[in-house]
């Protein structure tokens, strides 16, 4: 019965958060960033503010689903994200696995999907923000280097969606050219999630029998230098990398299964 009950908690704790992260997000785009458009005309200073308020507002949202008992979480070797200009990539085994990141990334940018841009509750704060769109072609990448180049530290999720129930980690190569085009060392953020929740394909009122625990270890940069040797195309080397990429998720993933 207890259980039961716990059970019953964090199914309508879980609820309470997404409500209160959806009206957050409509308050961010009618009030907040509005204001902002008036009180700060230039568009940089105004774009670092917009990051450092939803930077606040994710870490208030990734308190309040603690606060709840819907989870709980560590971060491990947080430090290493104190630098700028970091490519940092990481595993998706879960819908909120952006908002820790986002939460605790100083200076974070995202590459964000273009149907977020049309979203009543998140367009104005991505717009505001000024992540990047998914949509833009050909200039994706520029658009990632620049972003790289300019101090922001790029977050990247290289499955390009979340892991699938099984398991089965499976990179895209999106990422390793951004790496090898842009000559960026990768930070690598492992994130482990126990019992698993809200992965692809899940509901969110499918809770697990007891809370979540996260588990974010960021892990030491990956140069790659190795995978750039004489001779060596730029093809080929963004192959080689995503493979390298790919088992070092995929053994990580299984080293806490």
């Amino acid at each position: 019965m207890v259980k039961r009950i716990g059970r019953y908690w964090r199914v309508l704790a879980t609820g309470l958060s997404f409500l209160a992260f959806g009206i957050g997000g409509l308050l961010l785009r009618i009030v907040v960033f509005p204001l902002l458009q008036l009180v700060v005309w230039e568009r940089a200073a105004r774009v670092t503010a917009a990051r450092a308020i939803l930077r606040l507002t994710f870490r208030s949202f990734v308190g309040l689903m603690r606060g709840l008992g819907v989870l709980r979480y560590e971060f491990i070797g947080l430090e290493k994200l104190e630098r700028g200009g970091l490519l940092i990539l990481a595993n998706h085994p879960s819908l909120i696995d952006t908002v820790f990141l986002m939460a605790f990334v100083k200076r974070a940018d995202c590459i964000v999907k273009s149907h977020l841009w049309n979203n009543p509750f998140t367009r104005g704060p991505v717009r505001a923000a000024g992540y990047i769109s998914n949509d833009s072609g050909e200039q994706l990448v520029e658009a990632c280097i620049a972003s790289l180049r300019a101090g922001n530290n790029l977050i990247i999720f290289p499955e390009g969606t979340r892991t699938p129930a099984g398991g089965a980690i499976s990179l895209k190569r999106g990422a390793a050219n951004i790496a090898v085009r842009g000559a960026r060392a990768v930070t690598p953020v492992v994130i482990d999630c126990q019992p698993p929740t809200l992965g692809k394909g899940d509901k969110w009122w499918r809770v697990p029998e007891r809370f979540v625990q996260f588990r974010l270890e960021v892990k030491d940069d990956i140069e790659i230098g190795a995978f750039l040797g004489a001779g060596v195309s730029e093809v080929m080397a963004v192959r080689h990398l995503t493979d390298h990429l790919q088992r070092f998720f995929t053994g990580e993933y299984q080293g806490h299964a």
